[in-house]
């Protein structure tokens, strides 16, 4: 991954600082405007989890259909992610951002055509321009908010951050469940329905406002953000040059090597209980209730995760957060078990309940995989912003759905939070010093 060095636009800013080296902006402030960012991309994700059940009715689609959906939008991180750094290397992080922001936009606003046609083609594509934009913002995001503090709280500091995203999940199911399930047809029926041809259209133009919506949002974000003097990462923190980086091996820190599989994993993990909860708890053995109702427990589950990286973040200043990871996976692994085998409100509860120990994995996951790194932490984020395509292989749960039954299919979860709990436990430890660039 290339590196990332300040634009003509950006200001330094010294690790572990308050202020910019001139005074303008202050440490709270870049950390207020990063927050918004993560609360965005947050709300954005998860409205496509109230967006699913509904176009699963319009488009009458298997699970592996639905899934599919979904699995664009993590191939976006795949394929953007490198394309992204070198665009951040060519503009700045400003306006990076800024163009992330607008990609989202225009995203957001293909959703328009795919409605009126409606097209469940032109909705891949709109999935995929709308990740596209939160790819370049993640990839700036994440290691500047890790690397913008003291390395000593470095976790607790992008849990934080982090908790803002979770706000955003969880706002946005009352937002589609209002907008768009609440406003249609296949949303308020408390089981499937066959639509007709004009409840079909009816229902496929209900999601032409919300995007309308988020559009203007975006482009309003996009033109503040764009007025607003963004610090850059410290010099100390570029990438080394040609010659010195030889001398190194990001292959030799078994903290990023098992890292990158970690966030890999635990992001099926993430996207298969978000995508399928609606269909899970709507099912007539488990909650019976319409997805409409559904999508107040979706809210449930995100505001568990808003929660656990508020209290994780404040933990994480005392107990070492490869401990309180291991913690948060081996009780995400005993309530995917239950929701995998039971019934009724035990089942809906246990997997609600997944969302509170899912809160700080991934933001915790990205920190232990960067420390040491140094110089080449610009470059090993990289790598770990790709991984989230892992979120694709959600695709997978959605064939063992349609072959075993829904409920069966959790079973993968389950498995996941076996791995990260080995990457608390052995794969986060660090393997070789810290690197430093001659003449930091």
């Amino acid at each position: 991954m290339p590196a990332l060095p300040p634009s003509a636009t950006d200001s330094p800013v010294a690790t572990g600082s308050t202020t910019t080296l001139n005074g303008a902006v202050s440490y709270r402030s870049i950390l207020t405007l990063l927050a918004t960012l993560f609360f965005m991309w947050g709300f954005i994700t998860v409205i496509n989890n109230t967006l699913l059940p509904h176009l699963k009715s319009v488009f009458d689609l298997t699970y592996a259909q639905t899934t599919l959906i979904e699995s664009v939008w993590f191939i976006a991180y795949f394929i953007t992610s490198i394309p992204a750094a070198r665009l951040i290397q060519r503009i700045g992080y400003k306006n990076a951002i800024v163009s992330g922001l607008i990609v989202m936009a225009v995203g957001a606003l293909l959703m328009l055509p795919a409605s009126a046609l409606p097209s469940y083609y032109v909705v891949l594509v709109a999935m995929f321009v709308i990740a596209s934009g939160i790819t370049l913002l993640q990839v700036a995001a994440n290691p500047y908010v890790a690397v913008i503090g003291t390395p000593e709280t470095a976790s607790s500091r992008l849990n934080l951050v982090q908790a803002f995203n979770s706000m955003g999940t969880t706002l946005a199911p009352l937002f589609g469940g209002y907008l768009i399930l609440g406003r249609s047809v296949s949303g308020t029926a408390t089981e499937e329905i066959v639509l007709t041809a004009e409840q079909r259209l009816a229902d496929a133009q209900s999601v032409q406002l919300p995007y309308i919506i988020v559009a203007v949002v975006l482009v309003a974000l996009a033109i503040y953000i764009a007025r607003y003097k963004l610090p850059a990462i410290n010099v100390q923190q570029q990438r080394m040059s040609k010659e010195e980086r030889k001398k190194h091996s990001l292959w030799s820190h078994r903290n990023l090597v098992f890292g990158v599989p970690a966030i890999f994993i635990y992001l099926i993990a993430e996207i298969g209980v978000s995508n399928l909860f609606i269909n899970f708890i709507t099912d007539p053995n488990i909650g019976n209730i319409s997805a409409a109702e559904a999508s107040n427990y979706l809210f449930l589950l995100w505001g568990g995760m808003m929660v656990g990286r508020f209290i994780g973040a404040a933990i994480m200043r005392k107990v070492a957060p490869e401990k309180v990871l291991a913690f948060a996976s081996l009780c995400a692994f005993i309530v995917m078990v239950i929701t995998s085998f039971a019934s009724g409100n035990l089942a809906m509860w246990s997997i609600i309940a997944v969302g509170l120990f899912h809160s700080i994995m991934f933001p915790t996951i990205f920190t232990l995989a960067i420390i040491g790194l140094g110089p080449l932490t610009e470059e090993g984020s990289g790598l770990l912003v790709m991984a989230i395509a892992g979120g694709a292989l959600v695709i997978v749960q959605g064939y063992l759905a349609d072959m075993y039954g829904l409920q069966a299919s959790f079973l993968l979860t389950a498995a996941c939070e076996l791995y990260v709990l080995f990457y608390a436990l052995y794969g986060s430890k660090t393997t070789a010093p810290p690197i430093v660039a001659s003449g930091s």
